[in-house]
């Protein structure tokens, strides 16, 4: 009983041990460590400040911000650039429907010219959706540095 009572009265009177992951006590040898050095967290083979992990995550979360705007912008080009493919291609199956005389085309060659014009309408619509997304996409995102003309 002497004994425990012992023992808790040294642990009390020293200062309490750090505490770091999953490592339940860790004795720190100050009497060899400056005070800057005490406050330092060691991983692997770097050291590090708490106020220097901070500021590089507060700059990985701002990377990770713009490039997730980035990533927006991609995807919105890649989907207009397929629209106006299409609507290109459409356009030249149109275009040379359009080229035979109106006496000659066949009841199916003048269907065929209704639905290209209704597929090229279709796009043109959504190609036109895709731009005001983006516009939308942009000007809500904030940290946009250049401004754009507006389309």
């Amino acid at each position: 009983m002497e004994l425990k009572q012992s023992l808790s009265a040294h642990l009390e009177a020293e200062k309490p041990l750090r505490r770091y992951g999953a490592v339940e006590e860790t004795a720190w040898k100050t009497e060899r460590l400056g005070r800057n050095q005490l406050d330092i967290i060691s991983m692997a083979e770097t050291t590090m400040m708490p106020e220097e992990i901070e500021l590089e995550m507060a700059k990985i979360q701002r990377l990770r911000e713009v490039l997730v705007r980035r990533e927006s912008e991609l995807r919105f080009m890649m989907d207009d650039i397929q629209l106006c493919k299409d609507i290109m291609d459409l356009k030249q199956e149109l275009q040379n429907l359009v080229a035979i005389p109106e006496k000659e085309k066949t009841k199916l060659q003048k269907q065929r010219e209704d639905e290209l014009i209704q597929k090229i309408h279709k796009l043109v619509q959504k190609r036109d959706f895709l731009v005001d997304d983006a516009e939308v996409e942009r000007l809500r995102l904030p940290g946009r540095e250049e401004s754009r003309a507006p389309t």
